[in-house]
């Protein structure tokens, strides 16, 4: 493990800022039974700086928490969307190519999230047919983000910090 600097943490809170900035500022497509949360085309940030798998979840959290006091899914998302956040994080930052990458930020907030607002937003009665429902959407809402926003950003990054290539390719 890395030793924590003054740099790191800085780094951390500003990607914490950015995320819960980001979707604080999309209010209206960044809570609710469809999402289009552009901040989270930071989630290919962990492939090139460890320090933003915290920022990430600080950052969701912090989103979400306000979101709950918006009248938004409440505190299971503060929760669930959260860790979905944070276990995303930690596995795209294992990853090597960065289409590959982007998939777990997806795939674990429709297996996640999904589920979660099915349940928030519906009766019981319904869940069979919302539940793949809100999956699918959630994942498409990702996707949407994660795919033409951060694939795009992780090529300006590696531009900018030539270093950096070694660690993706």
């Amino acid at each position: 493990m890395k030793k924590i600097t003054t740099s790191r943490l800085t780094l951390a809170a500003v990607i914490a800022a950015l995320y819960a900035g980001l979707t604080l500022a999309l209010t209206p497509i960044s809570f609710g039974p469809l999402q289009f949360r552009a901040a989270e085309a930071l989630t290919l940030l962990p492939l090139y700086f460890p320090e933003s798998i915290p920022g990430l979840f600080v950052g969701c959290v912090i989103a979400n928490a306000v979101g709950v006091a918006l009248g938004a899914a409440g505190p299971w998302d503060i929760l669930i969307g959260s860790l979905a956040t944070l276990a995303a994080a930690g596995i795209t930052s294992r990853g090597k190519n960065r289409f590959l990458a982007a998939l777990p930020p997806v795939v674990l907030n429709a297996l996640l999230v999904g589920p979660m607002l099915a349940m928030l937003f519906t009766e019981r009665a319904a869940w069979s047919v919302a539940i793949p429902y809100q999956m699918l959407t959630v994942g498409l809402g990702e996707a949407a983000v994660v795919y033409p926003l951060g694939v795009p950003l992780s090529y300006v990054i590696e531009r900018s910090f030539p270093a950096l290539q070694k660690r993706i390719r």
